[in-house]
């Protein structure tokens, strides 16, 4: 379908709640999305292309068909859109680990069932739970399950093995309570499975009610060794509960979610919270695309992360509000059985525990990238906004320095990818000026100068750089470009412009777009140094122009004292203060008397008032 076929279909849409999916060509979905209203949300993607995103953009070009499907409400749409991206794996969406990094503890149904590891839910008659964490991890957990309840974990068949040998290592090292002897019945085997589900279910508190209470009854009937097992299987579930491991986010009252974007690689953090306690831990990295807002990926993230579960917490705590927080906690709260509050916490210890998220997903994020990889991200990132056809290898920066009228000079500051290239650096002194500062000009003269030294084959000007960036606004960047076309030059030129900080807010071309880099951490460093090594360069030069000239302007238009003396004047005195002090003597020993008796009198003329 062409574009004006697709934005007509997109029109047509009724103003309900549901879920749209992007095909290309060959008919593969490409992006999955949701909507309160699919005609206002599909119909944008096939408006004007300039306010939409670089990865917007990509997939809107290779769109050659959508499909819908209406909902009745919202959180059905939010159901729907994470069901169709488990399906479909669109490229165009974010998403998280497919269910084999997920496994599922699997309950089989027969008169001794067992419990079982699973990659995914089959239609069958048996009872399944998660999906959980790692696959090393679940397992241990299900071990650490069994142990504590005292269940088999070896290879006999029940009831077919039961009576046939003597009970296995387990039983004598007391990690098994010997379901294999004929004086165990099915019953009491099914009533301790029934208390591994409670587990896996994440009511421990009620199973530990429920176990204490039948210690207690039995230690009232004098039945004190049965008292005793209890007492030793309770204390392994309490212990059990605040063990490291997967089982920390079945027992959770509450997840804290950190979320960090870095440099080529993002990452959620949960923290697993029990009665006030942090219970466990929970990180994953993956990628998003660069355009992708942090809410945006927080929304698919916790949608994906919690569907798909059937034991969820009581309290999901957020970084920062999402568009749907509302439908997510209605349909946990419907999946669940109880009231799942999903929310940002604005102060108090509830927010002190977001920054401690917050900070674990940065932390990993951190120790998971490599150098490389953040230079590549941020050069890749820069290169989308400016809209250049591959990330910027060279850069070349300009800025002008002057005190008033005086001592116009220029600096030439070249980054190589995101590090300086100091052997690169140029300064310039501005010739074409006479007494009248003039920042426009002089921006003309110094890239003019840059030019035609490229253009004359000199090497120390070579490459041209794939950007040009001017400290200035617009105007700047305008009287630049005029500069580069009467070059033939097509370099991409954008004027730096600055806050009211004196930092590096946007970039800005030379027809007045500007490019808003604040939100961009990674680019907004880069900038931002860009920016103030070029004024720091700039500044230097200045400072060091501006001592020579005042030197030289002391000291011109002597009779008898030419330039070397002058150097050797500057060199034993330092100063023109110290100069303008000295007597006859004093300056003799540095220069020939008459050249002496020539400065004293050049400081100390005739109709001086003494």
């Amino acid at each position: 379908m062409t574009k004006e076929e697709l934005r007509e279909k997109a029109n047509d849409l009724p103003l309900v709640p549901g879920v749209y999916l992007m095909m290309d060509k060959t008919g593969r979905v490409i992006y999955v999305g949701k909507a309160k209203k699919l005609k206002n949300r599909v119909s944008q993607y096939f408006q004007d292309s300039a306010s939409h995103t670089a990865k917007t953009r990509n997939m809107v070009s290779q769109v050659d068909r959508f499909d819908t499907i209406f909902v009745t409400s919202e959180f059905e749409a939010l159901v729907l859109e994470n069901s169709l991206i488990k399906r479909h794996m669109p490229r165009y969406n974010i998403l998280l680990k497919d269910d084999k990094g997920y496994p599922f503890v699997r309950l089989s149904k027969e008169a001794y069932p067992r419990f079982s590891l699973v990659n995914k839910m089959a239609n069958d008659s048996a009872r399944y739970f998660g999906p959980f964490g790692g696959r090393f991890e679940t397992r241990q957990a299900l071990d650490a399950v069994c142990v504590a309840l005292r269940l088999p974990t070896c290879s006999r068949k029940f009831p077919r093995d039961i009576g046939a040998e003597r009970p296995c290592l387990n039983f004598h090292m007391g990690r098994c309570d010997g379901f294999c002897r004929p004086e165990m019945t099915a019953e009491a085997y099914n009533r301790r499975i029934e208390q591994a589900v409670q587990l896996l279910e994440g009511r421990s508190k009620q199973l530990l009610r429920d176990m204490t209470a039948e210690m207690e009854a039995e230690a009232e009937a004098l039945h004190f060794e049965q008292a005793a097992l209890l007492r030793d299987r309770i204390n392994a579930i309490g212990a059990l509960s605040k063990k490291q491991t997967v089982i920390a986010g079945l027992c959770a009252d509450t997840d804290i979610w950190g979320l960090y974007r870095g440099s080529g690689k993002s990452c959620y953090a949960i923290l697993h919270m029990e009665e006030g306690n942090l219970a466990g831990r929970e990180t994953e990295l993956f990628s998003a695309p660069n355009e992708e807002s942090e809410a945006e990926m927080l929304s698919a993230l916790t949608a994906q992360y919690y569907l798909p579960r059937a034991i969820l917490p009581h309290e999901i705590l957020l970084p920062m509000e999402t568009e749907d927080c509302e439908e997510l906690s209605e349909v946990l709260t419907k999946r669940a059985g109880h009231k799942v509050w999903v929310h940002v916490p604005q102060r108090g210890e509830k927010a002190e525990l977001r920054a401690m998220a917050q900070r674990n997903a940065q932390e990993e994020t951190e120790r998971a990238t490599t150098v490389e990889e953040r230079t590549a991200y941020t050069l890749e990132l820069l290169g989308k906004m400016l809209n250049l056809p591959e990330p910027p290898k060279r850069m070349e920066s300009f800025d002008i320095s002057n005190t008033g009228k005086s001592d116009i000079v220029a600096s030439m500051v070249v980054y190589s990818g995101t590090r300086p290239l100091k052997s690169a650096y140029r300064r310039f002194r501005i010739q074409s000026l006479e007494g009248h500062p003039d920042d426009y000009a002089s921006v003309q003269e110094v890239l003019r100068r840059r030019l035609q030294r490229a253009a004359d084959g000199d090497e120390k000007f070579l490459p041209l750089p794939d950007v040009f960036l001017i400290d200035g606004g617009e105007t700047h960047a305008r009287a630049a470009q005029t500069v580069a076309w009467e070059f033939g030059v097509d370099v991409p030129i954008f004027g730096m412009v600055k806050d009211d900080r004196h930092r590096t807010r946007a970039l800005v071309t030379p027809e007045g777009r500007e490019i808003g880099i604040v939100t961009q951490q990674a680019v907004f460093s880069l900038i931002g140094q860009i920016q103030e090594e070029t004024h720091r360069f700039a500044i230097t030069y200045h400072h060091e122009s501006h001592s020579k000239s005042a030197t030289r302007s002391a000291l011109d238009g002597i009779p008898g004292v030419g330039e070397k003396r002058r150097a050797e004047l500057r060199k034993h005195f330092g100063t023109i203060k110290a100069i303008r002090e000295a007597d006859v003597e004093t300056l003799a020993a540095v220069v020939p008397r008459a050249a002496a008796q020539a400065v004293w009198e050049h400081f100390h003329p005739k109709n001086e008032n003494v």
